[in-house]
């Protein structure tokens, strides 16, 4: 699993962050590697450089082999927190999709 980051120019892109957040992806998403070619992680902040709730957005675009890219957003007052909210709506959402799609296979089998 490919993990990419894209960042507005408000939201700082080190080397030292984008390891730690694509740590963070990985190690919750491992249950889903096998089926996950990629992670697309855009955060922006929402009101540039003025103050405001819930400003900064995280969108994680997932791309599963064969299949149409699995997108959710989610925003918070931190970098880590929305990145953490769209991982469990992430997750939600490959339980549904791959579970569908594994039992789809099965039936296709018999």
């Amino acid at each position: 699993m490919k993990v990419l980051f894209n960042t507005d120019k408000t939201i700082s892109g080190s080397e030292k962050g984008q390891h730690y957040f694509t740590s963070m992806v990985e190690e919750r998403l491992r249950n889903y590697e096998a089926d996950i070619t990629r992670v697309e992680v855009h955060l922006s902040d929402e009101n540039g450089k003025k103050e405001g709730p819930n400003d900064v957005r995280c969108l994680l675009e997932t791309r599963i082999g064969g299949r149409q890219p699995l997108a959710v957003s989610s925003q918070a007052n931190t970098v880590e927190h929305a990145l953490s909210t769209a991982i469990d709506k992430l997750s939600a959402t490959l339980e549904t999709t791959l579970g569908k799609m594994h039992s789809h296979k099965k039936q296709v089998k018999i």
